[in-house]
């Protein structure tokens, strides 16, 4: 009876199944290499077990990252660290954002969220319309703001300048949204990329293996093949 044949891992000296190794010979040359860099005893008779495998496979993304670009920014630091605990980097960053507020913060939101309102629009355009009609016809000789309405225009322009560093304040905290959800984005897409690179590599080990196993199973139907040639020889 055909038993499944067990190997050791050489990195976490682990019992495995075979099928669940990789041997050396069977790995790229650079990810050959790179083993040999932190295991030079490594050889390519010896097997590392796939969880083992993507391990290294992670750490030697990280190598060609910090090759590519010798000025790392936090940025890209953080993806390095996310691609080594396998994090995941996508996340919501308007409650984070939230919790910073300060009063004042919330206020200028509020009232740049109004003031870019047609309930504003509206309320605001019926409050100079009633003003001017009450100082035009309702009140008569008793108005308080006769025309040209210097009042009212003395009231618009403290409330422009009081309404336009306010609406700035709320302008500057939107583009502080944007710029942190631009640099998530460019977190996860560049994250993104470099587990498309692992996964090519995967699939390259694949395809080097399976190769391999179909080579050896045309290797046995010759040799089937031949000997029943060869009994056919004997018989005739």
């Amino acid at each position: 009876m055909n038993t499944i044949q067990k190997v050791t891992c050489f990195i976490t000296h682990a019992i495995i199944y075979k099928h669940q190794a990789i041997k050396g010979e069977d790995m790229r040359e650079a990810i050959l290499a790179f083993i040999k860099e932190q295991y030079p005893d490594f050889s390519v008779n010896d097997y590392i077990s796939r969880a083992a495998m993507d391990k290294i496979r992670r750490e030697y993304l990280v190598r060609l990252m910090t090759l590519e670009d010798a000025d790392i920014t936090q940025t890209e630091q953080e993806v390095i660290d996310a691609i080594t605990t396998n994090k995941i980097l996508t996340e919501d960053i308007e409650p984070i954002i939230d919790q910073k507020l300060t009063l004042g913060q919330r206020y200028a939101d509020k009232i740049a969220e109004f003031g870019g309102s047609w309930i504003f629009i509206i309320s605001f355009g019926s409050f100079l319309l009633f003003w001017i009609l009450l100082n035009v016809w309702i009140l008569g000789s008793k108005r308080f703001d006769p025309f040209p309405f210097i009042l009212l225009n003395l009231i618009l322009s403290c409330l422009a300048a009081i309404q336009a560093p306010i609406i700035m304040m709320s302008q500057n905290r939107l583009e502080q949204k944007d710029r942190l959800r631009s640099e998530n984005d460019y977190k996860v897409n560049l994250k993104a990329e470099l587990e498309i690179k692992l996964l090519h590599e995967k699939m390259d080990h694949l395809s080097l293996h399976q190769n391999k196993i179909l080579f050896e199973v045309q290797q046995m139907q010759i040799e089937y093949l031949n000997d029943i040639l060869d009994e056919i020889k004997k018989k005739n």
